[in-house]
């Protein structure tokens, strides 16, 4: 037979789980709350609140909230009747807004980039410099570079020269594709800007990349359909961030475009970028310097000379150079080799270059274009 202790531990033991069970029966059975934002606490110790439904609401506060955080701004917890405060919400990142920040950094360093030396330099001095020696700007008297936008033909390494960067600086960094900020709903585009750059602040020092820029900063025309003039209230949200009342401290921009002859005026005057910086098609010192990196561990034959190459391959950009190296080697496996000779190479090229020629004379004159457009608006 059970004694008298052991039937009272067991009682205690079942009270706890009937609790338990009554605490989770409680919470299915409760009246979901609504979330709502503070706007202002009136002096009857009432509040006025924005529903997440829309309608601006007065409602009372419990007492058993803490009125000391009840600050413009914050998210608070209403009843299922709207009529009450019942909680202070911890503040919440949107989840689309958290998504931009990159945890896990490219394993991309300068040393991986060739034939943009100059670019390399300009764009360490503009993001890199100011994040790393803040005084030496305070020392001039001048106010630190905000940002720069890169600009060039497609696959000639502007989107890996920021993913240098990201690797090289200590700093936060936020990538956004800039289609991902033209939204459905009014208003949506505009609060994700809002939203990264906050985020961006609070984690300061930071660095935010607008990858294709010009899919929001096409430039502005009188007259256009109802998603033209979202579009416009977007680009509108980023002017402000970038250059208005709140100032960006330790937050970079870096922008990039394959079409700056399409740009809103607005976003290209000082202030806002202040370097522009052309990445060109690279010359034969920098399809060397490509095939060099591209090429370093490739087991090549004797007969493989890269200078040739280098000239063979006038107008190619570096992803071609890439794409070139690549199927050299796969022409090398196919053939049962495993080493890479020079016919390999010359299949490649021929095989790669042969439609993309004709396309590049319409980008040359497209840059041109463009740097006619910057040497107007600037």
């Amino acid at each position: 037979m059970l004694d008298i202790s052991t039937l009272r531990e067991l009682l205690f033991k079942y009270k706890e789980e009937l609790e338990y069970y009554k605490s989770q029966l409680e919470k299915l059975t409760a009246p979901p709350l609504v979330e709502a934002t503070l706007i202002d606490v009136l002096p009857d110790g009432r509040a006025i609140v924005r529903s997440s439904s829309g309608p601006v609401l007065i409602v009372n506060v419990l007492e058993v909230v803490d009125k000391s955080k009840l600050r413009p701004g914050v998210s608070v917890a209403l009843n299922q009747r709207g009529s009450a405060i019942v909680e202070v919400l911890p503040r919440v990142e949107d989840p689309s807004v958290r998504v931009f920040e990159v945890i896990e950094r490219p394993n991309v360093t300068y040393s991986d980039i060739g034939g943009l030396e100059q670019q390399i330099a300009e764009i360490r001095e503009v993001v890199e410099l100011p994040l790393k020696n803040p005084f030496i700007f305070k020392a001039m008297g001048i106010e630190p570079p905000k940002g720069v936008l890169l600009y060039g033909p497609p696959g000639c390494g502007k989107t890996l020269l920021a993913k240098a960067v990201a690797h090289e600086s200590n700093a936060t960094f936020i990538r956004i594709v800039a289609s991902e900020l033209a939204q459905k709903f009014i208003g949506e585009g505009a609060r994700l800007v809002k939203e990264v750059f906050a985020l961006a602040r609070r984690k300061a020092p930071a660095i935010v990349l607008i990858d294709e820029i010009d899919a929001i900063a096409a430039k502005r025309l009188d007259v256009g359909t109802s998603g033209e003039r979202e579009i416009h209230r977007t680009l509108t949200q980023l002017l402000a961030e970038i250059d208005g009342f709140d100032p960006l401290d330790n937050v970079k921009i870096i922008a990039t475009t394959n079409r700056i002859d399409i740009l809103d005026p607005a976003i290209l005057r000082p202030g806002r970028f202040d370097k522009i910086i052309e990445i060109p098609l690279p010359d034969i010192k920098g399809r060397y310097e490509i095939f060099k990196i591209h090429t370093r561990k490739m087991p090549l034959a004797i007969d493989v000379d890269l200078v040739e190459l280098a000239k063979m391959t006038e107008g190619a950009t570096g992803a071609d150079i890439r794409a070139i190296c690549t199927e050299a080697a796969l022409h090398a496996i196919r053939s049962n080799r495993l080493v890479i000779e020079r016919k390999d190479f010359l299949y490649a090229i021929e095989k790669v270059l042969k439609k993309r020629f004709r396309p590049y004379a319409g980008i040359a004159q497209s840059m041109s274009q463009s740097r006619e457009a910057i040497e107007y608006h600037l």
